[in-house]
């Protein structure tokens, strides 16, 4: 008998699972499913929420590699890689849900699509996702890497991409690995000059999304894209 078996029926999380459905689990319940065991004398749930504390939360999980999840005492190399899976399958079912060619017609779809790409990265990167007439997804490309605190942009670069592709619209995303999610004035240069050299070619600068872990703005709801194209 496990730790969890010795509690009620009604407490446990798959029991509540199946009467419930997975919503009304906590995030540590839902881990403890994924661990399957604790260690000796600590229960999944309780090795479950000191991986969440030490992440400060479910939105930290996916910021760590295997290695850092080892880094928690009772999470071994088979319990790592089930997490490292799990959230790698659900990445990739958001990604596929914006490239299945339906038009991208809710920013909060955008926005999840950006956060669960690039919020987990430890440097700045930039990508460029082009869209056709019907802002249905063509591509989604990286177009630079940088440090911890910057990564080149070269409008010109992404002008040529879009011109490439055939695309009538271009959404630009790049992460804050600092946490910050304020766009700064090189961030506002940028997203100026990109303006420009796409109006050269007929191509739409839809948005530019800046993500910081969990936290996404998008500098078209802000106004400051209009601000930038009417400057």
């Amino acid at each position: 008998m496990t730790l969890l078996d010795a509690l009620p029926p009604e407490e446990r999380p798959r029991e509540r699972l199946l009467s419930q459905g997975a919503t009304a689990l906590t995030d540590a319940e839902l881990l403890a499913l994924l661990f399957g065991s604790g260690t000796r004398g600590k229960h999944a749930i309780t090795l479950a929420s000191e991986l969440l504390v030490r992440c400060h939360g479910v939105a930290g999980l996916p910021r760590l590699d295997v290695d850092g999840l080892k880094q928690t005492p009772g999470i071994g190399t088979a319990k790592a890689c089930l997490l490292a899976a799990a959230f790698e399958l659900g990445r990739r079912a958001i990604l596929a849900s914006l490239k299945n060619g339906e038009p991208l017609t809710n920013p909060s779809q955008v926005k999840d699509y950006c956060r669960a790409n690039m919020g987990h990265l430890r440097i700045e990167h930039c990508r460029v996702i082009l869209l056709d007439s019907l802002n249905r997804v063509i591509s989604d490309h990286e177009v630079s890497r940088g440090t911890l605190g910057e990564t080149p942009i070269y409008p010109r670069e992404i002008a040529r991409l879009a011109l490439g592709h055939h695309a009538a619209a271009v959404i630009i995303v790049h992460n804050h690995p600092s946490g910050l999610a304020e766009p700064s004035d090189a961030d506002l240069h940028m997203t100026a000059e990109l303006t420009k050299a796409l109006e050269l070619i007929d191509v739409m600068l839809l948005d530019h999304l800046i993500v910081a872990g969990p936290n996404v703005i998008s500098l078209a709801e802000s106004g400051h894209l209009d601000l930038l194209s009417s400057g």
